[in-house]
């Protein structure tokens, strides 16, 4: 059943970009990915995924109607709409700032959050390898940099236009240099996209085609050619004849049969936009001035109501950074002496396999297990349900892992081990040919035995620890 939503989804995001019901096919695709996300339990829930939602529920209102809708040049959207993707890309970076400096972390106060950054992440990528290895001065300075883009340019984001481009030239290269070195899912290709609203059609147009540029200009007048309208007031550029000719004839043919009823309809439905949009602009911006004021006297209840929707949310990225690398590896045996391991196929375990670039592409099972490496496995109880899934032979959890040591059956034991990483030095990169150190901990969690008559015990129990960060 979740494999047949997850097919839903891909082909109705397919359509989307087809452009074939776009409206329709983002429900669905809302919709299917909700589902996911309720579904997916211990594998969903991250703040990428509250931020996917917001996005892709504002998004209802920013596509044009109808099957084939072309540039919806006679439905052009919402500005309302449209200002509220903004309002969440300022959120993800303003809210980000915020929890850095409520958090207390002296790394962030030091400015020496990024000098493990690269390595320390779910899945780093071989490009942060060779930043990781820049002078501490450009940690340093992009430590201090990132306070001062969350906290003080995101704000641009609400300046003349002539500001908001120049933030978007400072916000689009930061995204691109997040993404080449490591690998955060959809996240920072969603914060780049918002960012495409920092924009207006009057930047745009300049990259289309001159014979295209000039025909939609003379549709638009010479109001747009000028410099007095802010973004979101000058005229879309996506309106054509169509749209003013409407505006100006008596009716069209349905409303001259049923002129009250189209109206009452048009009313009724211009005020549930309305509602709703405003409905979802008060839950975010009460929870951002709650972070600022937690004891601010705000009605919650439509905050609260939003809840099983995901469409207002409170983000924070990169609170606390941490502080060591930690991997748990499934290793299995017959024997109990000679240990075989289970191959990941993203997560980074050959010391000599150098890091990839994966995003948008999430493996969640791997990306839950670099967030368990922080913890104890009894907050984390999907590891040994893991390990005795392997004893199994559990094909789907097989599908897990780059392959099977174990092709002619399970082996007897499993067990979950942890292991501490670095990023190898220049010298020992150059000399071993490898990416990574590592250092053995010991057991992460309970060494699991398939007995004889099928039954699963215990044989072997780790130590127990502090949660690392």
């Amino acid at each position: 059943m979740l494999m047949a939503l997850c097919w839903m989804g891909l082909i109705a995001s397919l359509l989307v970009v087809a452009n074939v019901w776009p409206r329709a096919m983002l429900l669905i695709c809302f919709l299917c990915f909700l589902s996911f996300v309720s579904a997916a339990s211990d594998f969903s829930g991250y703040q990428s995924d509250g931020m996917l939602l917001e996005a892709g529920f504002i998004s209802l209102f920013l596509a044009p109607p109808g099957l084939r809708p072309g540039l919806g040049r006679e439905h052009p959207p919402i500005r309302f709409a449209m200002f509220l993707l903004l309002w969440e890309w300022f959120r993800i970076y303003f809210e980000s700032g915020v929890v850095k400096l409520a958090s207390g972390d002296p790394e962030w106060r030091n400015f020496t959050a990024m000098d493990e950054y690269y390595q320390n992440g779910p899945l780093p990528t071989w490009i942060g390898w060779y930043v990781q290895h820049l002078p501490h001065w450009f940690h340093g300075a992009t430590a201090f940099g990132t306070l001062v883009l969350e906290l003080g340019l995101a704000w641009m984001g609400f300046l003349p236009r002539r500001w908001r481009i120049i933030c978007f030239f400072i916000v689009t290269p930061w995204q691109i240099g997040i993404i080449l070195t490591a690998n955060y899912t959809f996240l920072n290709y969603l914060v780049l996209l918002l960012g495409i609203f920092l924009l207006d059609d009057r930047f745009l147009v300049q990259f289309v085609r001159r014979r295209r540029r000039e025909r939609v200009l003379s549709r638009t007048g010479a109001a747009v050619a000028g410099e007095r309208w802010n973004a979101f007031e000058a005229p879309s550029l996506l309106e054509g004849d169509a749209v003013r000719e409407r505006a100006e004839e008596p009716g069209s043919a349905k409303q001259r049969v049923l002129p009250f009823i189209a109206r009452q309809l048009g009313f009724v439905r211009l005020a549930l936009t309305a509602v709703m949009l405003s409905w979802l602009f008060y839950a975010s911006t009460a929870l951002l001035i709650l972070m600022l004021w937690r004891e601010a006297p705000l009605p919650m209840s439509p905050v609260v109501a939003l809840e099983p929707l995901r469409i207002a949310d409170r983000y924070g990225l990169f609170a606390v950074m941490t502080r060591g690398r930690y991997e748990i590896e499934f290793q299995g045996s017959n024997d109990g002496q000679d240990w075989l391991t289970y191959p990941f196929r993203f997560k980074p375990q050959d010391p000599h396999k150098a890091p990839g670039i994966y995003a948008p592409y999430q493996p969640r099972f791997e990306w839950n297990l670099w967030f368990a490496s922080l913890g104890v496995w009894r907050s984390n109880v999907f590891v040994p349900r893991t390990e005795e899934r392997l004893l199994a032979g559990s094909a789907d959890v097989l599908a897990l892992f780059a392959a099977n040591p174990f092709g002619q059956g399970p082996p007897r034991k499993v067990r979950a081990v942890l292991w501490q990483y670095w990023f190898s030095t220049p010298e020992e990169g150059r000399t071993q040919g490898i990416w990574w150190t590592r250092k053995w901990l010991g057991l992460y969690a309970p060494t699991l035995e398939r007995e004889g008559d099928g039954r699963i015990v215990a044989v072997e129990w780790p130590s127990e620890a502090e949660p690392r960060e």
